[in-house]
């Protein structure tokens, strides 16, 4: 940590790392991360535990990352990142998430055989159901030892949970193994009345009103699938809410984070996405640190203290962010610099609207950039949010350091 002695090992980790089957630019690469931390480092004590967990973490991560990820979500909430970048990642390792099912999820995640990389897939737990109770997960999961449930009637029977918590699981998609999507499946429960066992009556052998004549609903939307995702589990495996804004974004030439790989250092770009992330370090001198998602990946956004002083409100209360500026890129590190940002969440309100797969974007008013608050002007297509725009319930809460 001391000015000057973290050189001293420069040659003993490139070398090692080289010896290892490391090309050696890379293992140089590396040791100059390390050694930018060497002004402001934890004390050696506490640097070397540190060290020693990253590394088991990463190993984890590399060989079991299926394992890796499902702990991670049975031990929220907690840490940086939102169960959603957890599963999303580990989907681009390769690992084969399955939704959270009544026939198939514990409380926890857990691991099933014959994911798509050959490895064990990884099954959402009924946790990652906004508003479940453990106590009824358990007597789902208890009921369900016997044998899996055959219909919607079947499962209200023999699981002994609240009716309300059927209708939550029900919102959650939960009955896919039932062949009935959430539509379907809420239909189903909403016309069992709140019907409960009558033990006098042997109310479980036989339905009071006869059955519940069949009924087709429409097909629900997939952008509408996605907001209820988001709104019940906190995450989606159907797809990503910026999806089906992207063909009004390339209209209005607003890179994905994809295409930010292809930029070069000092051009300027748009960017937009939903805010994952914000960081104000005491020690940045006002700066905060942004991330953002997309279907495509993420993209960090530097603000300055005095564009973050006219844009404070956008900054911090977004859900969905659209950033003007810089690029500033070392290698494979890419960061916009920002200049101008514009809070476009209201285009989320647009996901549970009509039936169309593809959203489009309502093109602002002028004004609506020079006078970026609540009281300025909106064109009439766009719908005016009630109440404070991070309250927001189509996407979960980003998370904030300050």
């Amino acid at each position: 940590r001391r000015r000057g002695t973290i050189g001293l090992l420069e040659e003993k980790m490139v070398s090692k790392m080289v010896e290892r089957g490391y090309v050696r630019e890379f293992a140089q690469r590396c040791f100059n991360q390390i050694k930018g931390f060497g002004e402001y480092g934890f004390p050696e004590s506490h640097a070397a535990s540190f060290a020693l967990l990253v590394y088991v973490s990463a190993w984890l991560k590399r060989h079991h990352p299926a394992a890796f990820c499902a702990a991670l979500l049975n031990a929220q909430p907690m840490g940086f990142y939102a169960p959603a970048q957890l599963v999303r990642d580990a989907r681009d390792n390769g690992v084969e998430a399955r939704e959270a099912d009544i026939n198939h999820s514990d409380w926890d995640s857990t691991l099933e055989a014959g994911g798509s990389d050959g490895g064990p897939a990884l099954r959402l737990g009924l946790r990652q159901i906004s508003g479940m109770a453990e106590e009824e997960a358990k007597k789902l999961v208890a009921a369900r030892v016997r044998a899996r449930f055959a219909d919607v009637h079947d499962f209200l029977m023999r699981a002994g949970i609240r009716l309300e918590t059927v209708e939550r699981l029900a919102a959650a998609d939960a009955f896919r193994s039932l062949g009935l999507d959430r539509r379907q499946a809420l239909w189903e429960v909403k016309a069992l009345n709140g019907a409960v066992p009558l033990p006098l009556f042997a109310w479980s052998e036989t339905r009071d009103s006869g059955p519940e004549p069949a009924v087709i609903l429409p097909r629900m939307p997939l952008a509408e699938h996605v907001v209820n995702d988001y709104q019940t589990l906190r995450l989606s495996l159907k797809a990503h809410p910026m999806m089906f804004l992207r063909g009004g974004l390339k209209r209005r030439r607003i890179l994905s984070c994809e295409d930010m790989r292809e930029t070069r250092d000092g051009q300027w770009v748009s960017v937009a996405g939903v805010v994952l992330v914000r960081q104000q370090p005491g020690t940045a001198k006002g700066v905060v640190f942004m991330t953002i998602e997309d279907e495509t990946g993420v993209a960090n956004a530097v603000v300055w203290a005095k564009t973050l002083e006219r844009y404070r409100r956008v900054v911090m209360a977004s859900r969905l962010i659209v950033i003007h500026g810089r690029v500033q890129r070392k290698d494979d590190i890419i960061h916009i610099v920002s200049s101008r940002l514009e809070d476009r969440t209201e285009w989320l309100a647009l996901l549970s609207e009509g039936n169309r797969e593809t959203m489009p974007i309502p093109i602002a008013r002028a004004d609506e950039v020079l006078r970026p608050n609540p009281g300025s002007a909106r064109s009439k297509e766009q719908p005016r949010l009630t109440g404070h725009p991070r309250n927001v319930r189509i996407l979960p809460k980003s998370r904030d350091f300050h």
